[in-house]
């Protein structure tokens, strides 16, 4: 027998707090797992947290968020909750998606990709690569440009493969089986990483480094 799920529609409304509307819906729920729909809002970690936090004093699950704002998904995959990205697939986007990982020059367009990466499986793109999903161990991604992973890196990913050492590696986590920046090869860090940051492997002193991408940090 399928679980039933109702659907709930976040949106912004002038003058109206999202929370408190949001908490309104719930008094009136009757179902046991409900799907959140934010359309184009943007929630930080901390936003997610609240909504898990009133879905458990409400004793609801929460079957999965979806949204058309790409760092709300980021901040959904930081806090380990079930999204999806409600974007066409393979779709070009704009190289504003990746502002964590561009440089200072103008960004080509972005390939996009939907979907997780398993053992295997072989991503080669002549351009800067978006994935969202997890990049499994035994899948490899290749990219001429910037390569970034909303999900988990634990396969294989060379960045810059035509010899750009200017160019970088970002995912929620980095714990990969190997990267490679141009001509450069690293592994991931072994140690757990911070939930609600994502992480960034770029080319520093000739070495690969790997640090904290400060812009998906939750607000205080």
């Amino acid at each position: 027998m399928n679980k039933k799920i109702n659907s709930i529609t976040i949106k912004y409304q002038k003058n109206i707090d999202w929370k408190k509307s949001f908490e309104d819906k719930l008094k009136m729920e009757t179902c046991q797992s409900i799907q959140i729909d934010c359309i184009d809002m943007l929630f930080t970690c901390k936003d997610i947290e609240f909504i898990k936090n009133l879905l458990k004093f409400y004793n609801l699950d929460l079957e999965r968020i979806r949204s058309n704002n790409p760092k709300t998904i980021v901040s959904c995959q930081s806090t380990y909750i079930k999204s999806e990205l409600i974007l066409e697939k393979n779709k070009i986007y704009s190289e504003n998606i990746i502002e964590p990982i561009r440089n200072n020059q103008n960004c080509s367009k972005a390939y996009f990709h939907q979907g997780t990466l398993r053992s295997g499986e072989l991503l080669d793109i002549n351009n800067d690569l978006i994935v969202l999903g997890d990049v499994n161990p035994g899948a490899i991604i290749k990219a001429t440009g910037n390569i970034m992973i909303w999900g988990r890196l634990l396969g294989t990913a060379h960045a810059g493969k035509k010899g750009d050492a200017s160019k970088k590696i970002g995912a929620l986590q980095l714990r990969p089986v190997q990267l490679r920046i141009a001509d450069k090869i690293a592994r991931g860090p072994e140690e757990q990483a911070i939930a609600g940051f994502a992480e960034e492997a770029r080319i520093e002193s000739e070495t690969i480094i790997i640090s904290p991408i400060t812009t998906f940090q939750s607000k205080s």
